[in-house]
């Protein structure tokens, strides 16, 4: 069984199915479609497959053009579980959240297996590529997947390989991003690694499922961890009457031992504000508190009530309040450049400042009416800045510092501009650093 997988992987003969059809699983269809895969998606929103069907995309930084090639070579979208059995291999790309207790919600993954077992065949190979806690793959993949009479790494085969997806990020690829992979026995191991090595430039085997679930953790804590850190010293620096972003550009001149990080008004995105309280929950299991994350993620959590702060003062000093002020927020995409909207820290200061009773727009060039999600909902287009829009807000809230927007008309017609991201340099009488 495992010889006939790698033969049909080193032929190209292996069909790839891809289940999630998102911010991951789109540039990895793409990627095995490129080297000559056929490659069958699975998605359970139907707006989804009707566009790629249709040649379009939903994703900015992805083109329509891309899409269209790889149907006209052979891709297939659709939102019949049923279809799985004609895909040697099925990765699992879906949303792994937190709950409203800031939890794991399993319940995309877990409803994903539980639609796939049903069809799972003798000789598939299931990789789980959605973030999560240690021992998800071998807890809760593992035992649905023998369920149906299979023994794992003799006649199905089982891996966890972590996304490393950076949408937006011109100088890396799906291509180029080296790929941790952990099987769960040696030949699911060797399956995985020949698998994603023919579309990967470098796999790097670990010896489990459980060691590349944590190396996923790992990489994630690592960057929340030193963002809730000069997240706590811009809050220090701003009273000393010290600008943070200049410390930072000065400290990173030095050529060891200093990684720079910056900070902001939150953390956004699918990984860093959700994959740090994976591991905090797991461990309780062990008895093991994690203080040093919990800690980092309450710093980073508290960053959208500091910048509120901040425009309260600001607004203050010129005799105004946030109730009855008109407020633009600049960039509502979690980072610059892109139209990932996913845990996007605008958003929750765009509600803090609504309870407040601001009246609040937005402006984002990647953004153009404000989405559909699932906790939060604003009747909102995206407003074009010009001299006089720009001048008739009370505020304007720099919360994601696109490349796009003209920064000087931006100071040189605001009333006042709150610069969460520190993009403007100089000291400005219309300008108050967040």
């Amino acid at each position: 069984m495992k010889d006939a997988f790698l033969k049909k992987i080193a032929d190209k003969s292996a069909v790839i199915g891809i289940v999630g059809l998102g911010y991951v699983g789109l540039p990895l269809m793409l990627r095995f479609n490129e080297v000559g895969f056929k490659v069958l998606g699975f998605d359970i929103d139907q707006r989804k497959v009707d566009a790629l069907h249709a040649g379009q995309s939903y994703i900015e930084h992805i083109s329509a053009d891309s899409i269209a090639s790889a149907r006209d070579s052979g891709f297939e979208a659709t939102t019949d579980f049923s279809r799985a059995p004609e895909a040697d291999a099925l990765i699992l790309c879906v949303p792994t959240p937190l709950n409203k207790y800031r939890e794991p919600d399993m319940s995309f993954v877990l409803g994903t297996i539980d639609s796939l077992v049903p069809h799972l065949r003798a000789g598939h190979l299931v990789s789980l590529e959605s973030t999560t806690y240690p021992g998800t793959t071998d807890e809760e993949l593992l035992p649905r997947i023998e369920s149906c009479g299979f023994k794992v790494g003799e006649d199905a085969f089982l891996v966890f390989s972590p996304e490393r997806e950076d949408p937006g990020n011109p100088n890396f690829t799906t291509r180029t991003i080296p790929k941790v992979c952990g099987g769960v026995t040696p030949a699911c191991q060797e399956i995985g690694v020949a698998l994603y090595s023919a579309v990967i430039d470098k796999v790097v085997p670990v010896s489990s499922t459980r060691a590349a679930e944590m190396t996923k953790l790992l990489e994630n804590i690592h960057r929340a961890v030193n963002i809730g850190l000069v997240n706590e010293m811009k809050i220090v620096a701003d009273k000393m009457g010290i600008d943070i972003h200049e410390v930072i550009r000065a400290a990173a001149t030095k050529p060891f031992g200093f990684v720079p990080y910056y900070p902001g008004p939150g953390l956004g995105g699918h990984c860093i504000p959700i994959d740090p309280f994976y591991l905090t929950w797991k461990a309780r299991e062990y008895g093991v508190h994690t203080r040093f994350i919990e800690l980092a993620g309450e710093v980073n959590s508290s960053m959208p009530d500091y910048v509120v702060s901040k425009i309260a003062a600001a607004l203050n000093q010129r005799k105004k309040a946030i109730n009855g002020s008109r407020i633009l927020v600049l960039g509502i995409a979690y980072k610059k450049n892109v139209d990932d909207m996913r845990e996007s820290p605008s958003v929750f200061l765009m509600e803090k400042l609504r309870d407040l009773g601001a009246e609040i727009s937005y402006s984002d060039p990647h953004v153009p009416v404000f989405p559909k999600m699932r906790e939060h909902h604003f009747e909102l287009s995206s407003v074009a800045l010009s001299a006089d829009s720009i001048a008739s807000y009370d505020c304007v809230l720099l919360a994601t510092d696109h490349d796009k927007f003209d920064y000087a008309l931006l100071q040189q017609h605001a009333q006042l501009i709150v610069d969460s991201r520190g993009k403007y340099l100089q000291p400005a009488a219309n300008v108050v650093k967040a």
